[in-house]
């Protein structure tokens, strides 16, 4: 074992991954009953095997303590999952698929344009004919009218109402056919959506088109103003994930207020980077997924700056859970399993990777960057294939490539976003100094999208993680292969028997 595994506490592994897989399976699938059957029995299974075998044997007690643990959480999860499931199927809204209605919905996320004239967006439905009635509901809807739409602003339309696609424990779906009546967000929301127009308006007064179209993007995850080729180049290149706020953004935005604990002290620079997190929230946009990146973001941060690195595994299996908790349709949204593995791969994988090449004589930041991208880029390409159909093989190059100017783009970014309502010229100053490295940015995302080859279709869906997951454990393997082989046929140089004893050869003895 090595020492990074022993390092890793995974004790609450096992309880995380059941709830997850229970809940995704129970919303998905009508087996809710099922789920919860199987898990009892499992539980009931291990303990009975314990007790007639356990004296004998201690491994298997120590192996029962885990699977009964996660049978049980199972069992729990499977049970909210199935009762979930049937408040969806038994909403009064079903019966009024089909139809015309007045509803009034709260989004829970700026709306995103789709093109043709065409927005969507997910949010709260409160009132369905002037009667209150909760649920989670998905619009389509016109720009005209909805275009000034922001997340916690209450809408009033008429809609069609339709069945959803996807089971996400989604009521409905509304296609809005009228004129909406807004009303007011709270002042959080609304201080959120002045500070990034007042960012997005400096931007463009200081930096080329190209470059003030994507900063926003980078730095607080508005990508309205970047364009569809771009769009399809960070896409090829496998750089799209920078353009959505992740765990990332917040880990370096904290890392850097912490980096002042040699002036203030640790407790303060703690403290600061609690403020700084709670400002990065407030600025990007308290909405569901930014909630999650900080969450997530959190985590990472505590594994890299705490001595105890071993609890990041116990923090991020705790967490899954209580998110699993509030909000069970995170169990199917992508988004989700993308931080969830993108944050594993950093606590788990990098750290051990970047110790080796540090041991073998690599530049200690270097080391890290390399890591920190390849990790990422092997654990997320699985779902990232089975969402697009499409696997970018210049990924890892292009992220390692950009590494090094994502941390200025975003601090800049962000202390220009902060500053901008109050000083804009001291923010346009800070935006100007992210000009080179968003020029370079660009030029890696359209270099890397011109190679030949640069991204190659794969399945969607389950299919595309099992093939991508398959390929790439593949690669993994056969690169140990080598690696040994390689090591096992470096030439043997004899020595005599004279150096054998410590003497030189010519020492006659």
């Amino acid at each position: 074992m090595t020492d990074t595994a022993a390092r890793l506490d995974l004790r609450l592994v096992p309880a995380a991954l059941t709830a997850w897989a229970v809940t995704a399976a129970g919303i998905t699938w009508a087996v809710g009953p099922l789920l919860v059957a199987v898990c009892t029995a499992v539980g009931l299974g291990w303990a009975a095997l314990t007790r007639w075998c356990g004296e004998a044997r201690p491994a298997l007690r120590t192996a029962a303590v885990a699977v009964i643990g996660a049978a049980i959480v199972g069992a729990g999860f499977a049970l909210a999952a199935t009762m979930r499931s049937a408040a969806v199927s038994g909403h009064p809204i079903a019966q009024r698929f089909g139809t015309v209605a007045t509803v009034t919905v709260t989004p829970g996320e700026d709306p995103r344009p789709l093109g043709s004239g065409r927005l969507m967006f997910r949010g709260t439905l409160a009132e369905l004919n002037g009667t209150e009635m909760p649920g989670s509901v998905v619009v389509f809807a016109s720009m005209a009218g909805f275009g000034e739409l922001m997340a916690g602003q209450p809408a009033g339309f008429r809609a069609r109402i339709a069945r959803p696609a996807r089971h996400d424990l989604t009521v409905a779906v509304l296609n809005a056919t009228g004129e909406p009546t807004l009303g007011r967000a709270s002042p959080l929301q609304r201080a959120a959506r002045a500070i990034r127009a007042q960012f997005a308006d400096v931007s463009r007064d200081v930096l080329p088109a190209d470059q003030a179209a994507i900063l926003p993007g980078l730095v607080l995850g508005d990508t309205s103003t970047v364009s569809v080729t771009t769009t399809a180049q960070f896409r090829t290149a496998g750089l799209t994930h920078l353009m959505a706020v992740s765990g990332a953004n917040v880990t370096i935005v904290c890392g850097t207020v912490l980096l002042s604990a040699g002036l203030v002290g640790p407790r303060a620079a703690v403290g600061l980077a609690a403020v700084a997190l709670l400002a990065f929230v407030i600025v990007v946009q308290p909405t569901a997924s930014v909630l999650r990146a900080a969450v997530m973001g959190a985590i990472a941060l505590v594994a890299i700056v705490s001595a105890r690195k071993r609890q990041a595994i116990p923090v991020l299996a705790t967490t899954v859970l209580g998110l699993l908790i509030v909000a069970p349709q995170l169990a199917v949204d992508a988004g989700f399993a993308l931080s969830v593995s993108a944050t594993a791969a950093l606590v788990v994988l990098a750290p051990g990777w970047a110790a080796r090449l540090i041991a073998r004589g690599w530049p200690k930041p270097l080391a890290q960057a390399v890591c920190v991208a390849l990790a990422a880029q092997l654990v997320t390409a699985p779902l990232v294939a089975a969402i697009s159909g499409r696997l970018s093989v210049v990924g890892v190059l292009a992220n390692l490539a950009v590494a090094a100017v994502i941390p200025p783009i975003t601090v800049l970014g962000t202390a220009a976003a902060a500053l901008c309502w109050l000083m804009p010229q001291a923010a346009g100053l800070l935006i100007r100094f992210t000009g080179p490295e968003l020029w370079w940015l660009l030029r890696v995302a359209s270099t890397a999208a011109e190679v030949p080859g640069a991204a190659v279709p794969v399945p969607s869906g389950l299919a595309g993680v099992l093939t991508v997951a398959t390929a790439t454990l593949a690669t993994v393997v056969l690169w140990r292969g080598v690696k040994v082989g390689v090591g096992r046929c470096r030439p043997v140089v004899k020595r005599s028997s004279g150096e054998r004893d410590g003497r030189p050869a010519s020492d006659p003895g």
